[in-house]
């Protein structure tokens, strides 16, 4: 095979880091862009192993096409035997918050009420008076389209507006809107290999898109995502977090589990009443490394060591 190992990606700024410390240890890999491509699904595949760094978010940078074509491109892989982590089980879970929902509650965890829809009149009926509330796209990713709503009157209003709200596939969701200690933010757990990597408390200061990747949300604030957000009172801020509950680390464990995730960033809310109520899954982990830092280790060292040891050299 020409590579032992192959990154599917379509972000090349996310993948720097993790393509260094590839080149560093003298792995024998191949980058596939998925931005633009062809494949022949009775030549697959190519390498021992693929390793998928796409990511839902890759509609709002004008990439729309990488999304369904890593799906089938994956599909075909591993129909074909190849080994593909965080496969098209993993990234089809990304791409449904849903089926996120879904998971969760046949796990038992908490999570907040949810309701799909493509209708907004139903959808208006359905969710009553459970305002305010927070509309997500399906298809979610870097906050993108995440919007704090206050009546029924401002959703309509909003999608009468703004009609692009409904992209990438016109499906929405409405979720209950859990409030936080703004000063304690959200806790984002990242796992590799089906244990915990570490974990961090992300402050929002209002913001949706607290994608960690230090490219999108740099430490200065002074961010170049595409993703823009005008409502922040400052930077996102990452902060190292080793008292995270071992309740939270075995709940991620299990949608680690059940959802075939090998590498993935797990997110949960602390409620006023001590509850941890479980809402966002990523497949696609970028990583921090000034958190990771903190721990005392390199976090793409030790996604490399993963990856080697999977091809076990």
């Amino acid at each position: 095979m020409a590579h032992d190992l192959v990154i599917l990606f379509e972000h090349p700024e996310w993948q720097k880091p993790l393509f260094a410390a590839l080149e560093a240890r003298g792995i024998r890999f191949g980058k596939y862009d998925l931005k633009s491509g062809a494949f022949d699904p009775a030549s697959l595949p190519d390498a021992r192993l693929y390793f998928n760094q796409a990511s839902p978010s890759a509609y709002v940078r004008g990439n729309a096409r990488a999304v369904p074509f890593a799906l089938a491109l994956m599909r075909s892989l591993e129909l074909r035997g190849a080994r593909v982590l965080n496969g098209s089980r993993a990234f089809s879970l990304e791409l449904s918050k849903s089926a996120q929902v879904a998971l969760m509650q046949q796990l038992g965890i908490a999570h907040p009420k949810t309701l799909t829809f493509n209708d907004v009149d139903i959808a208006i009926d359905r969710w009553g008076n459970c305002w305010p509330a927070l509309l997500k796209p399906e298809q979610g990713g870097s906050g993108a389209r995440i919007y704090l709503l206050h009546s029924p009157g401002e959703l309509r209003q909003l999608l009468g507006e703004r009609p692009d709200v409904w992209l990438p596939d016109n499906l929405l969701l409405l979720q209950e809107y859990v409030p936080v200690d703004p000063t304690q933010g959200i806790v984002r757990m990242e796992f590799l290999g089906g244990e915990l990597l570490y974990a961090m408390r992300v402050i929002s200061h209002g913001s949706f898109n607290l994608c960690p990747s230090e490219v999108c949300n740099p430490e200065s604030g002074d961010s170049h995502c595409v993703v823009t957000d005008a409502r922040p009172a400052g930077p996102i801020e990452f902060h190292p977090y080793p008292e995270v509950p071992a309740a939270a680390v075995e709940a991620g464990k299990k949608i680690m589990a059940a959802g075939r995730l090998d590498v993935g960033g797990i997110e949960y809310l602390d409620t006023a009443d001590e509850r941890l109520v479980f809402y966002d899954v990523n497949a696609n982990s970028n990583l921090r490394a000034p958190v990771a830092r903190a721990f005392g280790f390199d976090p793409f060292e030790r996604v490399v060591d993963f990856l080697c040891a999977q091809l076990d050299i």
